[in-house]
């Protein structure tokens, strides 16, 4: 039976680690006694939340590597592989949690930051997970954790490109848990609500800054749990889950009609 004392001793990369849900996943990941690999743009915060975790327990010290990149250059994935698995490292939990997103108008956002947004949510999952799963496959054992989202469910207006490519991560991680559940392989789409993180800020979507905001902790603990029961999908707010099954019996033209007036920018 699985059991969270299975990530003892494992390596685990959590890519977006330097704050928000990442940071909070690497704590608990650490706190079961997995080792971390944290893999950020920012690397002094990466050495922050190394330093942390090595200082709240002296005698079990968690054994930490850090490997700063940005996940909007292609060749990123290629090498934090390198940096690790190339390095001899066995990493049997990936976390894809890295993302960004942008709220307000598609035609006339910034450009550059909807492209962003496609290459960090969708195809750095990709090479990731192209790059790692098939060692754990081979080995016979891993854990991989997408980070979707509740927007996942239905499309966002004024947040069209985020809510698409979250539509994306999920769709992914239900397809390839599929495929390598027979080898020991699971595969864990999280889909959190709004939580308390940087995303709003860097989205610019401060409107929404008074919402129950989850803490990334709670959600961060009920993700680790899941995955490691090999649960497919994982939605920590209540609110969240009961949107989901109801949007399952409401014509997509009435939910995005109901959100394009909920969510119009406040000027």
């Amino acid at each position: 039976m699985a059991t969270l004392t299975d990530f003892r001793g494992k390596w685990a990369l959590i890519t977006g680690a330097s704050s928000g849900i990442g940071a909070a996943l690497a704590r608990e990941l650490a706190a079961h006694g997995a080792k971390l690999i944290l893999t950020a743009r920012r690397r002094d915060r990466l050495e922050a939340l190394a330093a942390e975790l090595a200082a709240k327990d002296p005698d079990t010290r968690i054994e930490t590597r850090i490997v700063a990149a940005d996940l909007n250059d292609p060749s990123a994935p290629e090498q934090i592989f390198a940096a690790t698995e190339g390095e001899g490292l066995v990493v049997d939990v990936l976390v894809n949690n890295a993302g960004l997103g942008q709220f307000g108008a598609f035609t006339t956002s910034d450009a550059d930051q909807e492209f962003s947004s496609v290459r960090v949510n969708c195809e750095a999952v990709v090479r990731l997970s192209r790059l790692f799963l098939p060692r754990m496959v081979e080995r016979r054992r891993g854990w991989m954790l997408v980070v979707a989202s509740s927007a996942s469910f239905q499309p966002l207006p004024y947040l069209s490109t985020y809510a698409a490519t979250k539509v994306f991560d999920r769709f992914f991680a239900l397809g390839v848990a599929a495929e390598v559940a027979k080898f020991g392989v699971k595969v864990t789409a999280l889909c959190p609500g709004t939580t308390e993180s940087e995303f709003i800020q860097v989205a610019h979507a401060e409107q929404f800054l008074n919402r129950n905001l989850q803490s990334a902790e709670t959600v961060a603990r009920i993700a680790i749990r899941a995955l490691a029961r090999g649960q497919r999908t994982i939605s920590p707010k209540l609110t969240s889950k009961l949107r989901s099954f109801l949007v399952r019996f409401l014509p997509v033209n009435f939910i995005t009609g109901f959100v394009e007036r909920f969510a119009r920018p406040k000027t």
